[in-house]
């Protein structure tokens, strides 16, 4: 918050502050004292900021409050009165739909921009509400700075894909970028002219030492390639220094819905074409992305390069919202307990059939087998490994039961019991605990006009915040028309990540999985060669399940949705990438017929 406060000019600072899990993790707060139900860590961050916004003249709008908007309103202006500056605070409620859903932790409709714009509207200076979308953040400050209605769908679809491209932070400056190493590589070549221009100089000789200390670092990558344990420091890797402290994007929203999406001067990281179309298809799910406002028209997203860190984002469509809105359900799903046993060397199937025979026996004996038992062996091992870790493989067991001591007592006691009875070399990375509490997320649709969504201000007044007139069901656009396949001409295997980024996530119980190439050739053999079948191969934990694919032409971008494969979802932890972050890498690095053209 400093950084952004600090580091150029605003008008609105944001903050996305939640996410399904926060939404899982604030519920059992509450749960423990009601007054609770809010990120503490935005009233930290006020108290040593809120004055700076006061001098700047920003505006904050946070979505901080979750599951109590209304008890976070009134801490800040508890904090406001203690610090002396005069903050007019106002929040956004109506999300709050738990008391319809006894049965759940916390049930939470997502709202829109318009609780947002009617609160800055009325002069507020700090803004914080329950669960909204993550673009209203961007939305609602942009409506009520330009006047925006309702109806104006072409100009609020325009800034719900800025308000997109901000949510996830540095995300959009070069963070968890599939073509981070590119943009290393040219800063450190950028930093090594620096330097040697520097190092003419004998004032300046340290700079000669860190170039040598840059050529130690490529020996040692080299070496660590060849097969040996290298310990590498960021600060030793000119290379990556341009990333190790990636700036917050910032976008300037036009009065017509455009925008250019930034960083402030001097920062770290980038904004770039890449950048941006990996944050666009980020956790979206087809060509509408479809909010409580407006659905925007992904397929008419143009991006342009306007200058070093400046990316122009044009040409975005709206049509009305659809006559439901999301509601985020999450509730206890039982109780979860895991053990990872470490098999080194030899005979690694035999040992894993080993302790999973005994533990099953076990398991089966006992008073009453955990409703979910899950194994999974992870192949980490390599032959003749120089390290013991090298050598060594995971064997992981999770259960899951809405009894605690059927996941606790069973299971702790046997994998203890084994410890002198097992396989060679048996140990575990920990012993197993007593079994914790997971839970589920669930998403449902409500009517719009079945949700009260209210601004609610500083001196106490409310503000209705009606639902759209218009609205328009949801559905998928037809699929857009192919490009000319490329000619035929030799290929070489290789993975598909030498040419095609990736990003992916969840939602849910599913995952999504954008890819997008970055030239229109390479776009003419993604579109045609990427098809579901072939993800389905590359991507064999996906045989079994429905995957959709989307056509982002604009984008050069194809989006896949996975359905079920993150089970019900992250809290639940499915699996061991539980909110599929890295699924999209694991694409990227399967290997695939590549036409020798374009590599």
């Amino acid at each position: 918050m400093r950084e952004m406060l600090t580091g150029g000019r605003l008008d609105v600072l944001t903050g996305d502050y939640l996410a399904e899990l926060t939404m899982l993790i604030l519920g059992r707060d509450r749960l423990k004292d009601p007054s609770t139900g809010y990120a503490r860590t935005f009233l930290r961050q006020l108290e040593e900021c809120l004055g700076l916004a006061h001098e700047r003249g920003v505006r904050i709008v946070a979505n901080a409050g979750g599951l109590n908007p209304a008890g976070l309103a009134e801490d800040v202006r508890k904090l406001t009165d203690r610090l002396g500056i005069p903050a007019r605070v106002a929040h956004v409620e109506g999300d709050d739909l738990t008391a319809h859903h006894p049965n759940s932790l916390a049930a939470h409709a997502y709202l829109g921009a318009f609780g947002i714009a009617a609160c800055l509207r009325e002069g507020a200076d700090v803004v914080v509400t329950g669960r909204v979308t993550d673009a209203a953040l961007v939305a609602g400050p942009a409506a009520a700075h330009f006047g925006w209605g309702p109806a104006d769908h072409d100009r609020l679809a325009g800034a719900v894909v800025a308000g997109h491209v901000l949510e996830c932070g540095t995300q959009a400056t070069g963070g968890n970028y599939a073509f981070f190493a590119e943009h290393a590589e040219h800063a450190e070549h950028a930093e090594h002219a620096e330097h040697a221009e520097h190092a003419e100089h004998a004032e300046h000789a340290e700079h000669a030492e860190h170039a040598e200390h840059a050529e130690h670092a490529g020996r040692a990558g080299r070496a660590g390639r060849a097969g040996h344990v290298v310990r590498q420091d960021l600060r030793a890797l000119p290379a990556l220094r341009a990333l190790r402290h990636p700036g917050f994007p910032l976008a300037e929203i036009h009065a017509d819905g455009t925008s250019v999406i930034t960083k402030h001067p001097g920062t770290g990281g980038l904004v770039d074409v890449g950048t941006v179309t990996a944050q666009l298809l980020y956790e979206t799910q087809g060509a509408r992305y479809a909010g409580p406002d407006v659905t925007a028209r992904l397929d008419t997203v143009r991006l342009v390069q306007e200058g070093p860190d400046r990316v122009r984002i044009h040409g975005v469509r709206g049509e009305a919202p659809p006559p439901t809105l999301k509601l985020g359900l999450n509730r206890l799903g039982g109780f979860r307990n895991e053990v990872t046993f470490v098999l080194t060397g030899l005979d690694i199937e035999h040992k894993a059939a080993l302790v999973r025979e005994q533990l099953e026996a076990v398991l089966r004996a006992a008073k009453s087998r955990p409703a979910d038992v899950s194994w999974n062996l992870v192949r980490t091992d390599r032959p003749d490994a120089p390290t013991e870790e090298t050598a060594s493989a995971l064997l992981r067991l999770v259960v899951r039961d809405p009894d605690q001591d059927t996941v606790g007592r069973t299971l702790s006691g046997a994998a203890v019991e084994l410890a002198l009875a097992s396989y060679p070399g048996f140990h575990v990375l920990a012993p197993p605990g007593k079994g914790a509490p997971y839970g589920v997320f669930e998403a449902k649709y409500v009517p719009q006009d079945t949700v009260a969504q209210v601004a609610v201000l500083d001196d106490g007044r409310r503000i209705p915040v009606p639902p759209p007139r218009d609205t328009l069901v949801l559905r998928e656009p037809r699929e857009p028309a192919l490009p000319e396949p490329l000619p035929a001409g030799p290929t070489r295997s290789a993975p598909l990540g030498l040419l095609a980024g990736a990003r992916s996530g969840d939602k849910g119980g599913d995952a999504n999985v954008g890819v997008w190439v970055r030239s229109d050739d390479a776009w003419r053999w993604l579109a045609h060669t990427l098809t579901v079948a072939r993800f389905r191969e590359l991507l064999p934990e996906t045989a079994d399940l429905t995957v959709v694919r989307h056509i982002l032409p604009n984008l050069r971008a194809l989006n896949f949705t996975v359905e079920g494969i993150l089970g019900e979802g992250v809290a639940a932890q499915h699996r061991f990438d539980p909110q599929a972050k890295a699924l999209g890498e694991w694409l990227r690095s399967r290997h695939l017929d590549i036409p020798e053209a374009l590599l």
